[in-house]
């Protein structure tokens, strides 16, 4: 059986995506940022709690505070992106609720006053936006280094709140020289899914 997506954009959104490692200095702009966000928006979270929260790293001065917090490996792919996003979980999503959860409002109140449970429900579906990003960031024609190594606790003093806690680091940019590792293997079919 074949998918409904045409191959060329599935090869765009996975068979030839890559983690890029290197870029070129064309800039990525707002409306290209605001495009991505237009289209990954409508992936679904539970109670649709849209917890992703997303800082734009444009200007120098940040650009450095950030970088002094990656880990050595990372910090000249952060350096030299043209753009780079710190996507963090909302803690507070369940304020937006009433507006986003219109049939039942009372789900703020009924399932998220308590902090730890929001934290795990944040994690979670922010996790799951920030996989819709950065296919959304390959739909746009850019490619996605996405990154974990970084100092987490430096990042959220740095950058953000008590209520928002780091994710992961993004950047965004047109693929550069040897952009590329060579690419690693996946798990076959069958070890992944079983049958009950």
């Amino acid at each position: 059986m074949s998918l409904a997506l045409d191959p060329a954009a599935q090869d765009l959104l996975f068979r030839e995506a890559r983690t890029a490692n290197t870029f070129t200095d064309e800039p990525v702009s707002d409306e290209q940022v605001q495009a991505i966000y237009d289209l990954v928006k409508y992936g679904p979270t539970a109670f649709n709690q849209s917890p992703l929260r997303v800082t734009l790293v444009r200007s120098p001065e940040a650009r450095e505070r950030l970088v002094a917090h990656m880990a050595e490996g990372n910090r000249p792919k952060t350096a030299t992106a043209p753009l780079v996003a710190i996507l963090s979980a909302d803690n507070e999503f369940h304020e937006e609720l009433p507006a986003l959860f219109p049939h039942f409002p009372q789900a703020k109140d009924a399932f998220f006053s308590e902090r730890p449970v929001r934290e795990g429900a944040a994690a979670l579906n922010a996790g799951l936006q920030a996989a819709y990003f950065i296919i959304g960031v390959r739909a746009a024609g850019l490619a996605a280094g996405p990154m974990t190594g970084f100092d987490f606790a430096g990042v959220q003093k740095e950058f953000l709140d008590d209520d928002h806690t780091p994710l992961m680091v993004v950047n965004i940019g047109k693929p550069g020289e040897d952009a590329w590792f060579p690419r690693s293997p996946r798990l076959a079919y069958d070890d992944v899914v079983t049958t009950v």
